[in-house]
């Protein structure tokens, strides 16, 4: 049995050139699985699901679990990200992203929504008995009314796509990159979009990506602010 470099078990039914395709394996997704599951509870209030805001936040990432959400004409437009945790089956997971809104569907799946501009990175992996089938990281930019988008599993409608990226090799490679970014004291939630196409482009050409530097980041608040 051979064991590829992310020092996962051999080779499994599927025959697939290297056994790092397999990643993850249940519990180890360190803290991205303990993140979901305390959100995997069943909801003992109602048979149906659990809205987790009142009205609609304000500020990312302010969603108050156990209320009631309450949605406004000038409210608006949300991007709906729907999560699946079964371990060692299917199992997603935000790395970065500050939604504005959770719901909780059932103990295994749960919805967080993003107002237009915030940015969210979605991991997803999946595997049946013959071996892994997906390996996947997308880093997605939520998008407004009459904006260009693209459509994708599990994001409703779909988002501005800045990287994406197949195979575990890959991911990993890229949340390694999410994990310097945030060492080096930047949210990933705010960084340049620019900088994720450049990860995405250097990866799918077999080169090294730049690190995001502190001057970068600069110009691109500063862009902003002129923006406005």
């Amino acid at each position: 049995m051979m064991v590829g470099p992310s020092g996962t078990r051999g080779l499994g039914l599927s025959g697939t050139a290297r056994s790092d395709d397999r990643e993850p394996e249940s519990p180890a997704n360190d803290r991205h699985a303990s993140i979901f599951r305390p959100l995997n509870n069943a909801n003992r209030e109602s048979f149906g699901f659990l809205l987790t805001a009142t009205g609609l936040c304000k500020t990312p990432g302010c969603a108050a679990r156990g209320q009631t959400l309450r949605r406004t004409a000038a409210d608006p437009p949300l991007t709906h990200v729907t999560l699946v945790w079964r371990a060692n089956e299917h199992e997603d997971w935000l790395r970065f992203g500050k939604p504005v809104v959770e719901r909780i569907i059932d103990r295994r799946r749960r919805v967080e929504s993003y107002v237009p501009g915030q940015v969210f990175a979605l991991v997803r992996w999946a595997s049946n008995t013959f071996g892994t089938i997906r390996s996947t990281l997308d880093i997605v930019r939520a998008v407004g009314p009459g904006e260009a988008f693209t459509t994708l599993a599990q994001v409703e409608p779909g988002g501005e796509l800045l990287l994406s990226v197949r195979g575990w090799a890959k991911v990993r490679a890229v949340l390694r990159r999410i994990d310097a970014i945030e060492q080096a004291g930047h949210d990933p939630c705010l960084v340049a979009p620019d900088h994720w196409r450049h990860i995405g482009n250097r990866l799918a050409s077999g080169l090294e990506p730049r690190g995001y530097r502190h001057d970068r980041h600069r110009a691109w608040h500063l862009r902003r602010k002129l923006n406005r």
